[in-house]
């Protein structure tokens, strides 16, 4: 019998209804795809980490919500792991569309059979939805998940959802992810876990506060078990590696959450984005040997007492160890103040600064004599330690003793304002008690304030090239020259790297395994000691006070600072010394073979009328820039008034001229900065800092 046409008619007009509905349904769903996209805010929500120059954590921070997120890829785990959550929760998760169907079907079919939920059909997309979208459990949230999975899986690719599983997947507490969970059970990252930890791994997240291994433990090793005997083998391993694995008690605690250089993590991740990872300068293991050694030594120190320590490397200036206290949650030492920036009087820690200065000034030598002596500088009289005076002594040996005359004798001669400025130029801030403060003669004792990170930076110079480079922090961080020019010239450094390597602390261990230069510091009223030393290789700064600035009656630098810093540098590889190979112009000279202005340095003379008017340097001028001659022509000198004799110095080094007469030649050593002196017989000065050029450089 023939179909009727108007039978045919209706079954197309239903199918073109059917697929019609279809359309509106498709493009409903399109639309509330776009209207309604997958919360992923959680996901935005990481912990920020600091860690040391290999990849170690140093610290970690919780997010806003108080948990510990660490973003996590399929890269950066174990494939096997990645094999056997896969062959445990979701086999079939590289084909299904986010839903299931077979294990749909299996779910409801032995359901109806026992009148129960038997197992569930949650592929890894859909507890991904949950994850990024917690609900109450229930039939209607289940719908939602399976939507929600539909919707991931047109959006993203299996690899990232699967990261956001591997970043937001629970594991106990307030542990999230993957990377999280190996840390604190396993304490490494997880692209390299044992069959035993990858199982666990694929466990917890099931029944993660059931499952806590460190709570309980037989419970979790069931559990792991399970994974290992169903999946083990379909996930790459072997038969000896699972049998090892199950052999395996569980982690029976939790690792503390990692807390090394609290202080100067907490500065390197200020302003950095929600799950940034910052790499910092910082070796983990120098860190915890540093810490262990400093937490003893306080305990003998004094009871509220606390300790400040920096490690620099010289070459780099990146700080390899930081401990801004002795421990960070001691309240009743401050220990949240970080005293490696804090302003304290640095006591006699700068005078080598200012005999560097003076050596490169040509005001000074190591041999000249002083008067060490009860000696009022104007309205200023200084006295030594313990009053003791040691009368006519070279300058070098005052330096090693810490002598403070002497020390305040060359601050006269150098100016007080000129050494705060030109320290103030390499970037070492010295603090007056008020903003228009004028710096005095006091500054050579201490009066002024100073931090542990600007002394470290002085003292990394005197080790490497006489710079006073900033300290850095970040591994991505560059080298930062201070002002474009040494603090110190070559030969300045050299003479007091070698004067400070003969210094010698009473009581420190100091082995036989290395040379170190160093000095000490104690401020007015013992309230802070102070020791820093270093090697061509390192520079070790110690600081060691009451946080309130009150006294520690009989502390001192040396017999406090100075014994720690020592047992610091036992801990780093021994370096050279930190003088190094002796540069062009450092030969020893007998006191009598100097120029007479430079054998003794008495109180400044006071210029009798009628003396005539003070030298001046004529040519070459303040700041010129001349150019040496192609044949190593001699550059003219010439000065006008001034009491002959005159000597004139270069960087420090007297000129062999008729010394009855106002004109000399110098033959530059090559191109560089240079600076010339000119001294006449009333000891006045005058000074001209200059640059040469090569001869055959072309200028620009």
């Amino acid at each position: 019998m023939r179909t009727p046409l108007r039978h045919w008619r209706r079954l197309a007009l239903g199918a073109g209804g059917l697929l019609a509905l279809a359309g509106l349904a498709i493009g409903g769903l399109t639309l509330a795809d776009r209207m309604f996209p997958p919360d992923l805010s959680r996901l935005a929500d990481l912990s920020q980490r600091v860690v040391d120059r290999e990849g170690r954590p140093l610290r970690t921070y919780l997010t806003a919500d108080g948990m510990t997120r660490l973003a996590t890829t399929v890269d950066d785990v174990d494939p096997r792991y990645l094999a056997m959550l896969q062959a445990f929760e979701d086999k079939r998760f590289p084909d299904h569309a986010g839903v299931d169907p077979l294990a749909l079907a299996r779910a409801i079919g032995q359901a109806i059979a026992a009148g129960r939920i038997v197992s569930g059909a949650s592929t890894l997309t859909m507890q991904t939805a949950r994850l990024l979208e917690p609900r109450p459990r229930g039939l209607a949230t289940k719908a939602t998940e399976m939507l929600r999975a539909l919707q991931l899986e047109r959006r993203y690719s299996k690899d990232q959802i699967l990261a956001m599983y591997l970043t937001l997947a629970p594991f106990g507490g307030n542990l999230e992810g993957v990377r999280a969970a190996a840390w604190a059970y396993f304490g490494h990252e997880p692209s390299a876990l044992t069959a035993g930890e990858a199982a666990l791994l694929v466990a917890l997240p099931r029944a993660p506060s059931r499952l806590r291994p460190e709570r309980f433990a037989e419970a979790a090793r069931k559990a792991r078990d399970t994974v290992l005997q169903r999946v083990g083998r379909r996930a790459g391993y072997q038969a000896g590696e699972l049998a090892l694995a199950q052999a395996e008690p569980p982690p029976t605690h939790r690792r503390r959450a990692d807390f090394l250089a609290p202080h100067l993590a907490d500065r390197l991740r200020a302003g950095a984005p929600a799950g940034a990872v910052v790499e910092s300068t910082i070796e983990a293991m120098l860190q915890r040997r540093v810490r262990a050694l400093v937490r003893d030594w306080i305990g003998r120190v004094d009871d509220v007492a606390n300790v400040a320590v920096i490690v620099v490397e010289n070459r780099t200036r990146a700080v390899r160890a930081h401990l801004g206290s002795a421990e960070f949650r001691d309240s009743g030492r401050d220990g949240q103040v970080d005293f490696t920036r804090a302003v304290r009087s640095p006591g006699s820690t700068l005078k080598p600064a200012i005999y560097g200065l003076a050596f490169d000034r040509g005001l000074a030598h190591p041999q000249t004599i002083v008067d060490d002596a009860p000696t009022r500088f104007g309205d200023y009289a200084p006295a030594n330690f313990m009053d003791r005076h040691h009368g006519e002594i070279g300058l070098a040996e005052a330096l090693r003793l810490s002598l403070n005359v002497p020390a305040v004798a060359l601050l006269d001669r150098l100016g007080p304002v000129t050494f705060v400025e030109r320290l103030g130029r390499a970037g070492i801030r010295l603090r007056l008690g008020q903003a228009d403060a004028r710096p005095g003669l006091a500054v050579a004792l201490g009066g002024v304030g100073v931090t542990l990170e600007d002394l470290a930076r002085l003292f990394a110079g005197f080790g490497g090239d006489g710079r006073a480079d900033r300290l850095r922090f970040r591994a991505d961080s560059p080298r930062a020259a201070g002002d474009g020019e040494p603090l110190f010239r070559p030969l300045a450094r050299w003479r007091v790297a070698r004067i400070l390597e003969g210094v010698v602390t009473p009581g420190a261990a100091r082995g036989g395994r290395r040379v170190i230069g160093h000095k000490t510091g104690t401020s007015y009223g013992f309230r802070d000691a102070w020791a820093v030393g270093f090697d061509a290789h390192h520079t070790v700064a110690v600081w060691i006070g009451r946080p309130d600035g009150a006294p520690m009656p009989g502390r001192f630098g040396a017999n406090t600072a100075a014994p720690l810093m020592h047992r610091v540098f036992d801990l780093l590889p021994a370096g050279p010394a930190p003088s190094g190979k002796a540069p062009a112009g450092a030969g020893r000279l007998a006191a009598g073979e100097l120029p007479p202005a430079l054998r003794r340095l008495g109180p400044r003379r006071v210029v009798a009328l009628g003396a005539g008017p003070p030298p001046r340097i004529v040519h070459p001028p303040e700041g010129a820039v001349l150019r040496a001659g192609s044949q190593g022509r001699p550059v003219a000198l010439e000065a006008e008034g001034g009491r002959r004799p005159l000597v004139w110095l270069v960087d420090g080094h007297p000129l062999q001229t008729t010394r009855w007469t106002r004109r000399a030649a110098w033959r530059p050593d090559g191109p560089g900065y240079s600076e010339l002196v000119l001294v006449d017989a009333l000891g006045r000065r005058a000074q001209a800092r200059i640059r040469v050029l090569d001869g055959a450089a072309r200028d620009d």
